[in-house]
Parts: structure tokens; sequence; C-alpha cells
């Protein structure tokens, strides 16, 4: 059968563990004539309305829909392998470039051929290293 311990030991071990979280609290306060760094624990605490806008911030304009360019991509690195998964949202053609850099001083890094990804289409590219990858990138370009 388990002891169960009694409630009077409970609140004794209680107040001793908060007495003990208290004393280096107290003994940190200033005493007397010292200031006590940042606001008065006392003063009120004061709120300047005329610095609050009475309208949310003007938003910028969005682009023309001419200025709307670039497939949207989604690079990932497993291993030494990379794989990018393009998808053009746009109506115009974008030519994209996966770019790998290599971890090793000895292992080449690679520039992938352009690709032509049109409008509503995806693509996919692919690069790898013989060891680690270090960085990889998609980087796009108008026709």
């Amino acid at each position: 059968m388990r002891t169960r311990p009694s409630r009077a030991v409970s609140i004794l071990v209680t107040s001793v563990i908060v007495t003990g979280l208290l004393i280096p609290a107290v003994a940190a306060q200033p005493s007397g004539d010292e200031a006590v760094p940042g606001a008065e624990v006392g003063a009120p605490a004061v709120v300047d309305l005329s610095g609050i806008p009475a309208e949310p911030p003007v938003q910028p304009s969005r682009p023309a829909a001419d200025e709307l360019f670039g497939a949207d991509c989604a690079t990932s690195i497993e291993g030494s392998a990379v794989t990018a998964h393009c998808h053009n949202a746009y109506p115009e053609t974008d030519l994209v470039s996966l770019h790998v850099e290599c971890d090793r001083w000895w292992d080449l890094d690679g520039d992938g051929a352009a690709v032509a990804v049109g409008p509503a289409a995806r693509a996919e590219l692919t690069g790898r290293c013989w060891k680690e990858v270090r960085a990889a990138w998609v980087s796009h370009r108008r026709p």
C-alpha cells in the first residue's frame, strides 16, 4: 500500500519552496534612496493616442498584369541530388535554370540549361553533386 503524505507536510514543503524563491528577489531590491532602473513601479501608464493613426497605412499598389512574371519553384535537396519543381501561373513564358553549388572544392558546380515553362505549365529540373550539396537555386529570365 502506498503512503500518502499528510496535508500539513505538503503545505510545509510548499511554503519552504516559495520562501526560497522569494528571498533572492527581496535581496535584489534597492534599499532606501537608490534609484530603480526603468519606469517607476507606482506610476500610472500613460498612452499618447496622438501617435496612433486613425486609419491603417496605405498598402502599396499591386503590380500591373504585364509586370507579373516568373514561375514558382520549390527546390529540394536529398543527399547529393537536387530537384526543382516549377509551375508558371502567369501568361508569359519563363526560362528557368537550376544552379547547384557543391560543398567539396574538387566537386564541380552545375548550371543547368534553360527550360521554357509556358503559361500554366510545369517543369522538373534536376542536378547533382558527387558528394554534399552546399546550395541550390533557380534563376528566371524572359525569353
